[in-house]
C-alpha cells in the first residue's frame, strides 16, 4: 500500500476551547495525548485564545474522543465547534467563566489559609494553642483536598496517568507530601508542615487567578473587536423594514443605517451621504466622507446620515471576521526561536522531579554532613534553621525545587508578547498573521514596492492646465471636463473629478463623438471642443506647435497629457497621472533610517518608474518587469544583497511575489488573493504602516527575549538554592507566581513602545 493510501481522510475538524491550556508546556502535553489517537492530521494549538483545532478522520475517531484525549492529560474542555469556526462569543463567554471559577477557588482556599495564618503566629512565638495541629489539620483539609486543590490534583493525576507530566504535577507533589507528613505528628512529635500546604495551594490558586486575568489583559484586542459588531440590522423586507439579528442577513440585504449607529456588515451605499468612524478599521479617528457606490465596513459608525447600504459580505467573509482571523492566527503561532525553548520545557519538568527526589534522599543519607551549608545560609537567611533533622531539611527541600521550578514563566514568555504585539498591530491597521513573520520582519533590510497603488494612488488624477494667450486655466479645464464628461475612461472620469473639485460647472455637451486612438470632440455653448492627442489637432487643421514643448515636458515626467481646442484655435493642455501617496516620501526615508534599502519593481516603462523613483527617494528602480517576472526579481534581490526581503504589493499580479519574500506586506484595500498569499496586510495601504510594522516587529521580539532571558536566569539561580535546602518551600511559591506575573507585566510594558514615523 502506497504512503497515500495509507494518509487518512481529514475530512472533519473541531475546534476546542480549553481553558487551562496556559503555556506552551501545556499545549504540548496537549498535542502529544491528541496525536496517539488513530486517524488524526493537521494540529494546531493557540495559546493566546486556549484553543486546539484538529483535522482528523471521522471513520476512526471523533470530536468525543479526542476531547476525552483532553480531559485524561489533565484539562477541562468547555466549548466544542465541529467543523465551523468558533464561535467568539461563546468562546469568550467561556474565559470569563474560567476566570470566575479561578476566583472562586481562590476564595475558597483563601479564607481557611488566613485563618491558618492568624493561629499560628501566636502559637509559634507567644503561647502553645491547644489542638492545634487539629485545627490546622481541619483548616486546611479543603483547601489542599478539595475545591481548592481538587482540580489541580486531578489534573495531574490524569497527567501521570497519561505518561505525561503538567505543571499541576509539581504543585500537586509539592503540597500533598507536606500534609501527609504534618499527620505523623499526631503520633510523633515533630514539626508541622500542614501550614505549608496550605499555603503553596493557595498561592498557587491565586497565581493561576492572576496569570488569567493578565493573560485577559494581553488579549484584549480580539475580545474588543469580538464586541465591536453589530448586534441587530434594520433591513428592507417586501418594502418594510424589519430587525433582524446580524447572523441573519443574507448578500443583498438593504440595511437602513441611522445617524450614531454601526453599520451591521460590509456592504456598498445604495442611497445617502455621511462621514463614517472607520477607527476600528484603520486607525485613524478623522471620519471618511461617503457616498452612494463607495464600499463600507461592518461595525463602523455613521456620523450623521441616513444611509442605505446594500450587504456584500456577511458572517465569516466581513472584515471584521477577517480581521479576528488574522489576529487569532498570529496570537496562536510560534516564533521559531521559541522551538528550541519548548524543547527545553518539555524536558524540564521530568528533571525538576528528579532533581527533588534526589534532594529528598541525599539529605536522608548525607544530612549532617551538609548541615555546613544550612549554618552557612543561617546566617543571613531569617527562614533557614540549622537545628532541624535531615529528614525535615529533605522535604523542605525537595517541596521547594517542585515549586519554585514550575515553568510557567517560560511558558508565558512567548505567547504574551505576541497577545500584546498582534493586539496592537490590529488597532493600528496593521495585521501580522504569524509569529514567524515578527521574527523574520525585524531583521529585513531590503523592501520592493510595486508602484502603482503602493507608491502611488493607483487611480489618476488630474494633475497639471495648461492655459494658451487667450484662455485662462478655469476656462481650459471647464471645456475639457464638458466634452470628457460623455467618456466613461478613466482619465476622462479623472479630468471631469478635477473640474468639479475646483469648483467649476460642467456645462451639457451636444454632438458628443469619441474619435478612436485620437480623443474626444463634442460642441459646448456653441462652440467645438476638441481634447486629445497632437494628431486630432492636426486632423482638424488646428496647429498644436504652441503647446509642444509644455506637452513633451508633461510626458518626460511620466504624465498624460491631453490637448485641448476650442472653435478652430488651440487652448492649452490638462495632464492627468496616478499621483504620488501622501506619506510615500516620509515612509521611504524612516526606512532609509532603519537601513533599509528600498526598491521598485513595476511594469511601468522606464522614464514614468524614474520621474515617481526622483519624487519619493527610491534607492533602485526595475521596470517595465512582467507580472511572471517579480519572483525572479526578489529572487536576485535576495541573491545580490544577502538579506532578507520584504515585498509589498496590491494586485493580484504580486501574489506570487509576496510569498517568494521573507515577509510578504499587502496592502488591504487590494486584492483579496494578495492579502492571503501575505504574512503582513496593512489595513489603509498607507506606506507608513511598513515602517510601523518593522518597529512592532522589532518591539515584539524585543520582549520575548527579555521574558525568556529572566524565566531561565529565575529557574537557573533558583533551582539550586532550593536544593541546598535554603529556600523555604512558601517563599518559593511566592516567587514562582511573582516571576510568572514579571513575565506577563513585562509583556504589557509593549504597549508603551514608540511606534510610528519620526519615533
Amino acid at each position: 500500500m502506497t504512503d497515500q493510501a495509507k494518509a487518512p481522510a481529514l475530512s472533519a475538524t473541531v475546534t476546542l476551547t480549553v481553558p487551562g491550556m496556559g503555556s506552551d508546556h501545556c499545549a504540548g502535553i496537549i498535542s502529544d495525548s491528541i496525536r496517539r489517537l488513530p486517524g488524526v492530521g493537521k494540529l494546531d494549538t493557540s495559546i493566546a485564545n486556549h484553543r486546539v483545532s484538529v483535522s482528523f478522520d471521522p471513520g476512526r475517531t471523533d470530536a468525543q474522543t479526542i476531547r476525552a484525549a483532553i480531559e485524561r492529560a489533565g484539562y477541562e474542555v468547555d466549548v466544542v465547534d465541529e467543523g465551523q469556526a468558533p464561535d467568539h462569543t461563546r468562546v469568550a463567554a467561556s474565559e470569563d467563566r474560567y476566570l470566575s471559577q479561578a476566583w472562586n477557588r481562590l476564595v475558597f482556599a483563601a479564607v481557611p489559609a488566613m485563618l491558618i495564618m492568624l493561629i499560628m503566629v501566636p502559637h509559634m512565638f507567644w503561647a502553645k494553642i491547644p489542638g492545634y495541629l487539629l485545627i490546622v489539620a481541619v483548616l486546611a483539609f479543603p483547601v489542599v483536598f478539595l475545591r481548592g486543590g481538587w482540580a489541580t490534583h486531578v489534573s495531574a493525576w490524569r497527567s501521570l496517568t497519561n505518561r505525561t507530566a503538567n505543571m499541576d504535577v509539581l504543585i500537586s507533589m509539592g503540597s500533598l507530601p507536606p500534609y501527609l507528613i504534618g499527620l505523623i505528628g499526631f503520633v510523633y512529635p515533630m514539626t508541622s508542615f500542614i501550614e505549608m500546604a496550605a499555603t503553596i495551594m493557595t498561592f498557587h490558586l491565586l497565581g493561576r487567578y492572576l496569570e488569567t486575568r493578565a493573560k485577559g489583559r494581553a488579549s484584549q484586542a480580539i475580545k474588543r473587536l469580538i464586541t465591536m459588531g453589530a448586534k441587530t440590522a434594520s433591513v428592507l423586507r417586501d418594502g418594510q423594514e424589519v430587525e433582524l439579528p446580524v447572523a441573519e442577513l443574507q448578500p443583498g440585504d438593504v440595511m437602513v443605517v441611522r445617524p450614531g449607529a454601526k453599520v451591521p456588515t460590509d456592504g456598498e451605499i445604495v442611497e445617502g451621504n455621511s462621514h463614517l468612524d472607520e477607527s476600528i478599521a484603520t486607525g485613524e479617528s478623522v471620519p471618511v466622507e461617503k457616498g452612494p457606490g463607495d464600499a463600507v465596513i461592518g461595525a463602523t459608525i455613521n456620523k450623521e446620515g441616513l444611509l442605505r447600504v446594500r450587504a456584500t459580505r456577511v458572517g465569516a467573509d466581513t472584515f471584521l471576521a477577517q480581521v479576528i482571523r488574522l489576529v487569532e492566527e498570529a496570537q496562536g503561532s510560534k516564533v521559531p526561536i521559541q522551538e528550541f525553548a519548548d524543547w527545553l520545557t518539555g524536558k524540564f519538568v521530568p528533571a525538576v522531579l528528579i532533581i527533588s527526589l534526589a534532594r529528598f534522599a541525599m539529605w536522608l543519607v548525607l544530612g549532617e554532613s551538609l548541615r555546613p551549608v544550612l549554618d552557612w545560609g543561617a546566617g543571613f537567611l531569617p527562614w533557614v534553621n540549622p537545628h532541624l533533622a535531615p529528614l525535615m531539611v529533605g522535604v523542605l527541600s525537595g517541596v521547594a525545587v517542585l515549586v519554585i521550578a514550575c515553568p510557567c514563566a517560560l511558558g508565558l514568555a512567548t505567547p504574551t508578547a505576541l497577545m500584546v504585539g498582534s493586539g496592537m498591530g490590529a488597532e493600528r491597521g496593521v495585521l501580522i498573521r504569524s509569529g514567524e513573520a515578527i521574527q523574520t520582519l525585524k531583521d529585513i533590510k531590503v523592501v520592493v514596492l510595486d508602484k502603482t497603488g503602493t507608491v502611488t494612488k493607483g487611480k489618476p488624477a488630474l494633475t497639471d492646465v495648461h492655459a494658451l494667450e487667450g484662455f485662462d486655466e478655469a476656462q481650459v479645464l471647464r471645456a475639457a471636463a464638458s466634452v470628457e464628461a460623455g467618456s466613461e475612461h478613466p482619465l476622462a472620469q479623472a479630468i471631469v473629478a478635477g473640474a468639479r473639485e475646483r469648483g467649476l460647472d460642467i456645462p451639457e455637451v451636444a454632438k458628443f463623438r469619441s474619435i478612436t486612438a485620437r480623443g474626444v470632440q463634442g460642441e459646448v455653448e456653441a462652440e467645438i471642443v476638441r481634447v486629445g492627442s497632437r494628431r486630432l489637432l492636426t486632423e482638424a487643421g488646428i496647429p498644436p506647435e504652441a503647446l509642444e514643448s509644455r506637452l513633451v515636458t508633461l510626458e518626460t515626467e511620466g504624465k498624460t497629457a491631453m490637448l485641448v481646442a476650442i472653435g478652430d484655435r488651440p487652448a492649452g493642455l490638462v495632464a492627468v497621472a496616478d499621483t504620488i501617496k501622501e506619506d510615500s516620501k516620509a515612509a521611504i526615508a524612516a526606512m532609509h533610517a532603519l537601513g533599509i534599502h528600498v526598491v521598485m519593481v513595476t511594469g511601468d516603462n522606464e522614464r514614468t518608474a524614474r520621474h515617481v523613483a526622483a519624487q519619493v527617494g527610491l534607492d533602485e528602480v526595475k521596470a517595465g518587469v512582467l507580472p511572471e517576472g517579480k519572483v525572479e526579481a526578489i529572487r536576485a534581490l535576495q541573491a545580490q544583497h544577502g538579506e532578507k526581503v520584504a515585498m509589498v504589493g496590491d494586485g493580484i499580479n504580486d501574489a506570487p511575489a509576496l510569498k517568494q519574500a521573507n515577509v510578504g506586506i499587502a496592502i488591504g484595500a487590494g486584492a483579496d488573493v494578495a492579502i492571503e498569499a501575505a504574512d503582513v496586510t496593512l489595513v489603509t495601504g498607507e506606506l507608513t504602516k511598513v515602517v510601523e510594522a518593522i518597529q512592532l516587529s522589532k518591539a515584539t521580539f524585543r520582549k520575548i527575549i527579555e521574558n525568556l532571558f529572566w524565566a531561565w536566569f529565575y529557574n537557573l539561580a533558583a533551582i539550586p538554592v532550593a536544593a541546598l535546602g535554603l529556600l523555604h518551600p512558601m517563599i518559593g511559591v511566592i516567587a514562582m507566581t511573582a516571576s510568572s506575573l514579571s513575565v506577563i507585566g513585562n509583556s504589557l510594558l509593549l504597549r508603551r513602545a514608540r511606534i510610528g514615523v519620526g519615533k
